[in-house]
């Protein structure tokens, strides 16, 4: 388990989690990024842009 950094609840993440791997906090909904593994570290998301293939 992790804190969210967004609102401090506990986040679960698996024993394969890499670097990169999104994930959703349950209590607030923020989509987190994982940026560190050892030790395991999340950050805010970055927003996605639409890609219309241009």
């Amino acid at each position: 388990m992790v804190e969210c950094p967004i609102c401090g609840a506990e986040v679960e993440f698996g024993a394969h989690t890499v670097v990169g791997e999104l994930m959703e906090c349950g209590d607030c909904g923020t989509e987190l990024e994982v940026l560190n593994l050892k030790p395991v570290t999340l950050g805010e998301a970055p927003e996605t842009e639409e890609d219309w293939g241009q």
